[in-house]
């Protein structure tokens, strides 16, 4: 049987609660989106546009652009940007780890 200290039940909880909040600013990113979009589409397809160079390409626009950001945010919450940082980190705190070990044994 293994035992857990609370500190490290306490890193896990940490380590969830992060994640948890990722996913949830990643959903409200994407249902603000949504949200802003399906307006600007009622608004260009009802002809109800606020001056008269609202048109299709400020409609394209907006979804390229904030398209971009949805999707740089998906890829560092689920996919390769965090994972691949994730990745580094850990092996970069590993090295700076063991050459300091290495470091300490030396001057003994």
């Amino acid at each position: 049987m293994e035992y857990r200290s609370e500190s490290s039940h306490g890193s896990a909880y940490q380590t969830a609660k992060k994640r948890v909040n990722e996913l949830k600013g990643f959903y409200w990113h994407l249902a603000i989106f949504t949200i802003f979009h399906a307006f600007l589409v009622l608004n260009y397809f009802l002809g109800l546009a606020w001056n008269e160079g609202f048109g299709i390409a400020t409609v394209l626009l907006s979804f390229i652009g904030w398209g971009a950001g949805l999707a740089f945010h998906a890829l560092k919450v689920f996919g390769f940007g965090g994972c691949f940082l994730k990745n580094w980190e850990e092996r970069k705190i590993r090295e700076f780890m063991e050459n300091d070990l290495s470091n300490h044994d030396e001057s003994k």
